[in-house]
């Protein structure tokens, strides 16, 4: 297990890569943001973005999922997120791109009023062109490594 104390400020995580497919962003859009350039190819060509696009918020659904991977592998001691004070979609994530994310700790303190550890990350996600399509700053909880027992 990883704890707070084991995060350092400048620390940068690789969150892997992952394929996007047309399928998965007109099933996504079509439950939880049916505009027609997430749902119809063919209204999304005449659109302003030329093209099917997915949903930011399927975006930042997509980037939790490589941070939650890369948590897990980690063996992160992560107890949630109070939230996201910044989030900005860049460019379009289109069907076929391949997002590669890191994370940069940017801070680091002891909550005053749990026990606990903040980290504020901010997270980048790139397409395979290596332009960033988002750009996430937030905060996330750890949990503090154990008291050892000691023995008088």
């Amino acid at each position: 297990m990883k704890y707070f104390e084991d995060i350092a400020v400048g620390d940068v995580w690789d969150l892997g890569a992952r394929a996007v497919d047309a399928r998965e962003i007109v099933a996504f859009a079509s439950q939880y943001d049916p505009q027609p350039f997430h749902t119809d190819g063919a209204a999304a060509e005449s659109s302003f973005f030329g093209g099917l696009i997915a949903s930011g918020w399927h975006t930042n659904a997509m980037v939790m999922g490589l941070l939650a991977d890369f948590i897990k592998l980690r063996g992160l001691v992560s107890m949630g997120a109070p939230g996201i004070d910044r989030c900005r979609w860049l460019v379009p994530v289109r069907p076929g791109d391949v997002l590669s994310g890191r994370a940069t700790v940017m801070a680091a303190r002891l909550s005053a009023s749990r026990p606990m550890g903040l980290i504020t990350l901010r997270t980048e996600v790139f397409n395979q062109l290596n332009a960033k399509v988002v750009q996430l700053d937030g905060v996330g909880m750890y949990g503090l490594r154990p008291a050892m027992d000691v023995a008088p």
